[in-house]
């Protein structure tokens, strides 16, 4: 039962830290332009004429 002093807390500081990782990619703009590589892969600009 003494292991449940361990885990719960570390189970917490796991959980903070994925959270905290989350709030900092939202504020670095990473969700932004979440359909422009839906739409890069069909501009197709490097294509060479024979």
């Amino acid at each position: 039962m003494t292991i449940l002093l361990y885990l719960v807390p570390a189970a917490l500081g796991l959980g903070l830290m994925a959270l905290v990782a989350f709030m900092w990619s939202l504020k670095s703009g990473q969700y932004d332009d979440l359909d422009g590589a839906a739409y890069r892969i069909l501009n197709d600009d490097d294509v060479k004429d024979s």
